[in-house]
């Protein structure tokens, strides 16, 4: 078996990111903040963000459903930096060993291209992968198939000849994973990256 490249999502593998961080100061009763973040600012509206619709369209689509709660609506945007605690250290040694072994590094990653470029800025390991399928850019979003096609026209610029079954995805989000098998790739659902390295080893990979 020969892997020619590993694909990493970054929420929850390499950039340590929760709605958590913010709403705790915001919403202290966790109660509360559980069901704000389950019924208002939900993940389902946050992937539509993610899917290219203009954060403020999205937010004012949301307080007009809950206009009681316009203010921590549009905190989830105006005070996005502070649900980012900063990078996954073990994730980044994982790409760090790929890259000293000369594995070819792509990104893939359902974010808003509103907020991506505060992550770019902030932290240099996104940096390191040869292309990035950024959602909120490309107006599709994981687990769709068409993402991972953009994502594999994107690496064959670099590898002309590579195919699906000579991948790897990696992502903490097991329906993306899932996608990715389901379509030939080698879908990884990462839950620590002590077992993403074992199953990265199990694949032939220098980790």
């Amino acid at each position: 078996m020969s892997i020619k490249a590993v694909v990493f999502d970054f929420g929850g593998v390499l950039i340590d990111w929760s709605p958590q961080y913010l709403y705790r100061q915001l919403i202290p009763d966790d109660a509360e903040r559980a069901w704000f973040l389950s019924n208002v600012c939900t993940m389902d509206w946050v992937v539509r963000q993610d899917g290219g619709q203009p954060i403020a369209e999205g937010t004012a689509e949301l307080i007009a459903k809950f206009p009681e709660h316009e203010a921590l609506i549009r905190a989830f945007y105006e005070r996005w930096h502070e649900m980012v605690a900063g990078v996954l250290d073990d994730g980044v040694a994982t790409v760090e060993k790929l890259e000293d072994a000369n594995v070819p590094l792509f990104g893939l990653t359902n974010w808003s291209d509103e907020t991506f470029p505060y992550a770019w800025e902030h932290y240099p390991v996104l940096r390191r992968f040869k292309d990035i399928v950024v959602s909120g850019r490309v107006k599709m979003v994981k687990p769709d198939p068409a993402i991972f096609a953009e994502m594999l026209r994107r690496i064959r610029a670099h590898l002309p000849d590579v195919e699906a079954h000579e991948l790897v995805f990696i992502d903490d989000n097991i329906a993306n994973a899932r996608a990715a098998t389901e379509l030939g790739w080698h879908g990884v659902h990462h839950t620590n990256a002590a077992q993403t390295e074992a199953k990265l080893r199990q694949l032939g990979l220098p980790v």
